[in-house]
């Protein structure tokens, strides 16, 4: 989520910006290892790289968590200054409860309720990412958490690739959706139906995403079967 859930946007406790450097290597025996030098940040950043798992709701910066919150008039979030957010999420990611970790997207799914919301957010994922080095990434979301507020699957859909056109037209960066069914959720096959329709609009996988434990895939089976039948990839 914002900050700390994704491998993208990560930023420390402090400012919510991100990491100014790279932890050295650790150990076996939890020694710090100084024999191999550190490789500086931008140098990491300047190398080209591949993002294959990635959570759009997953890497929202704090600050337009803040501002989306208010333009949507949500109330919900710990806290309105972006910098106190970035450690509240940074905190719940690393506290080792899943319930808290998973509570930070409560909070951006929350803000990703309109067209031009996830539009932003789509965008600011490429930007992110681009400046990181990424020159190609799948994003993955859940479409229905998205449609609270009355937009339709399809709107979800083409906002995030309207954001992702975007940032493709400004950065040297290919940007792709998958779009993920919830394994507590009977909507599966709707969310199959909708990833196979939108293969030629950047949408090239379909997931199961959520709490496996008595939510085996097999309760999806009739989603998995199109995607074979349509030679639609699965993840």
């Amino acid at each position: 989520m914002a900050c700390s859930v994704s491998s993208r946007r990560q930023c420390g406790p402090g400012d919510g910006e991100r990491p100014l450097h790279v932890h050295p290597r650790v150990s076996p025996q939890g020694r710090r290892d100084t024999s191999q030098p550190v490789i500086p940040l931008e140098t990491l950043r300047a190398a080209p790289k591949v993002l294959l798992h990635d959570h759009l709701d997953g890497g929202l910066r704090p600050a337009t968590v803040v501002e989306l919150a208010r333009d949507l008039r949500y109330t919900g979030l710990p806290t309105t200054d972006a910098r106190e957010l970035a450690r509240w999420f940074h905190a719940s990611a690393a506290s080792g409860s899943l319930a808290l970790y998973l509570r930070g997207f409560a909070h951006t799914i929350a803000v990703m309720q309109s067209p031009e919301s996830i539009e932003r957010v789509a965008y600011e994922c490429g930007e992110d990412l681009a400046r990181d080095g990424v020159v190609y990434a799948e994003s993955r979301y859940a479409p229905i958490f998205s449609t609270a507020r009355g937009m339709s699957l399809q709107d979800v859909v083409d906002a995030v690739a309207r954001g992702f056109e975007r940032a493709e037209s400004r950065y040297a960066i290919t940007l792709r959706q998958i779009v993920c069914a919830m394994r507590n959720r009977t909507d599966s096959l709707e969310m199959a139906q909708l990833a196979v329709a939108n293969r030629d609009r950047g949408v090239v996988g379909f997931d199961i995403a959520g709490e496996e434990a008595g939510y085996p895939p097999e309760k999806h089976l009739a989603a998995f079967q199109l995607c074979h039948r349509e030679n639609f990839s699965i993840t």
